[in-house]
């Protein structure tokens, strides 16, 4: 016997095919809680010649100055979600985070620029930090006395070591996660000169002397941490953590396992955990 099966298909006023009219809510992505104070300001730099961006997130604690990677921008870390990894050390007020910009696509990244205009630039970026976004960060604190803490991954962290290193006065410590310390090997090309050398930590730690050594060993916090996986160039801390120790600077050499890679998960884990640490 032969079933014949005959599909009836309902048609409701307005909609083809019985099939209701479904409205699709496309949400934006949430990098951050929506409860998160963030408070986005800019301006045009003097040192630069550019308009750079400043973000901020909350209104209380010490301050964290948060590079980004390579040529990356000041949004960076929040939409790899390491500002969400530190979220709740901000939501008790325990720190207060800002991010700018890089400039190392108009420097160290853009091959057809010559080293020395490079290291020009790189030092006018470290003039912009120290004479702007300090000031900045002081007055949007509230307290012109704050020392922020500096950290970033990757190239991300050699900024933050060469500002550290470069005025302990300014800055209270660092925490450097996946970086490398010398600019010398991949980026100068056998050049130097007065540029090269005061914004190379390997370089122009060796010698200092004087306020900013006694600062760098009795009043500054400085991590050093790296992984030993993929991508991952945990001699370059090895190397460096050495020079502070000849140099007599407290430090903490933190190497993660093989298993810790180059990448955003890993810095995610990192940076809250030597923030507790630091006691933030």
């Amino acid at each position: 016997m032969t079933v014949n099966f005959r599909w009836r298909t309902r048609r409701r006023k307005g909609f083809p095919l019985g099939i209701a009219q479904r409205r699709l809510q496309v949400l934006p992505m949430q990098f951050i809680d929506p409860a998160l104070p963030k408070t986005i300001d800019r301006w045009r730099s003097p040192a630069l010649g550019l308009e750079m961006p400043i973000v901020r997130y909350g209104t209380a604690g010490q301050a964290i100055l948060l590079y980004p990677t390579a040529a990356a921008d000041f949004l960076e870390n929040e939409r790899f979600f390491l500002v969400k990894a530190v979220e709740p050390l901000i939501m008790a007020g325990r720190i207060q985070l800002y991010s700018i910009d890089s400039i190392n696509s108009h420097a160290w990244m853009d091959r057809d620029v010559p080293v020395r205009e490079q290291a020009r630039r790189q030092a006018l970026y470290s003039s912009y930090v120290e004479d702007e976004v300090v000031p900045f960060i002081r007055h949007a604190s509230g307290r012109g006395d704050m020392r922020p803490i500096t950290t970033g991954a990757s190239f991300g962290c050699f900024h933050a070591a060469n500002q550290c290193f470069r005025r302990p006065d300014l800055f209270g410590g660092l925490i450097g996660m996946a970086g490398f310390y010398d600019l010398a090997r991949s980026y100068f090309k056998g050049y130097s000169d007065e540029n090269c050398y005061f914004n190379n930590p390997m370089w122009f730690v060796r010698n200092l002397e004087g306020p900013s050594l006694d600062l760098l060993r009795t009043r500054t916090k400085i991590v050093l941490a790296t992984g030993q996986g993929a991508f991952e160039v945990p001699e370059a801390s090895r190397k460096f953590a050495q020079l502070l120790t000849e140099k007599g600077i407290p430090h903490w050499l933190d190497v993660w396992g093989t298993d810790v890679n180059h990448d955003w998960p890993w810095w995610r884990r990192m940076l809250p955990y030597f923030l507790e640490q630091l006691g933030y």
